[in-house]
């Protein structure tokens, strides 16, 4: 079984790669989506995360409103770290149970865990090989505007506290540039797919 990291900036098009990847049959484990998992009251992160950030992150059914918990975090780097101190550790746990299943049921299986995160906590070295996903900086904050509603500005802050995409691209072992049509995206998925394919085969 291959174990595939899959990561890039913000609105870069590392969920259209992973959809892909999923469709041409990769198994894709999002990471976003199991960080919204473990937050989820009576999850394995709420607990913590309530005590560390307090009541005013949450709604009135105690649920932990993430964009409260956001704007809490993300111009302060030591309160994002401590968080993904609390969060990431879980996270992985999942990814590790879901891959362990995965690999009981299909042991030819490419696993692909996409994660916003990889390079930075230096986790990409847990992966076979490293898939990076590149647009242009113009393109990002579009993106991330449209997708999130997010002002220029507020794009722009979280690109700066971002890793470039340069250093990403240092540590990766393929590269799948999304600045271009959607066909050329797909086409390169496709080439890294059949790369994949016959290391594990």
């Amino acid at each position: 079984m291959l174990q595939i990291g899959l990561t890039g900036g913000l609105a870069s098009g590392k969920t259209f790669v992973g959809h892909a990847l999923a469709e041409l049959g990769c198994h894709l484990i999002e990471a976003d989506e199991l960080g919204h998992q473990v937050l989820l009251p009576g999850a394995e992160a709420y607990d913590a995360v309530v005590h560390e950030f307090g009541d005013e992150i949450l709604d009135q059914d105690r649920s932990i409103v993430r964009r409260k918990l956001g704007a809490l975090v993300w111009d302060k780097p030591e309160r994002l770290a401590k968080l993904n101190s609390i969060v990431h550790p879980v996270v992985v746990a999942r990814e590790e149970g879901i891959i362990a299943k995965i690999a009981r049921q299909d042991p030819a299986a490419i696993v692909v865990v996409e994660a916003a995160i990889l390079v930075e906590t230096g986790s990409y070295r847990r992966f076979d090989r490293l898939i990076v996903v590149v647009c242009t900086v113009e393109q990002q904050v579009e993106r991330a505007m449209k997708r999130s509603a997010y002002s220029k500005a507020e794009a722009l802050a979280r690109l700066s506290r971002q890793l470039p995409l340069e250093e990403k691209v240092r540590v990766a072992d393929y590269v799948i540039d999304t600045s271009g049509p959607k066909e050329q995206t797909i086409e390169q998925v496709k080439a890294v797919y059949n790369s994949l394919r016959s290391l594990s085969a």
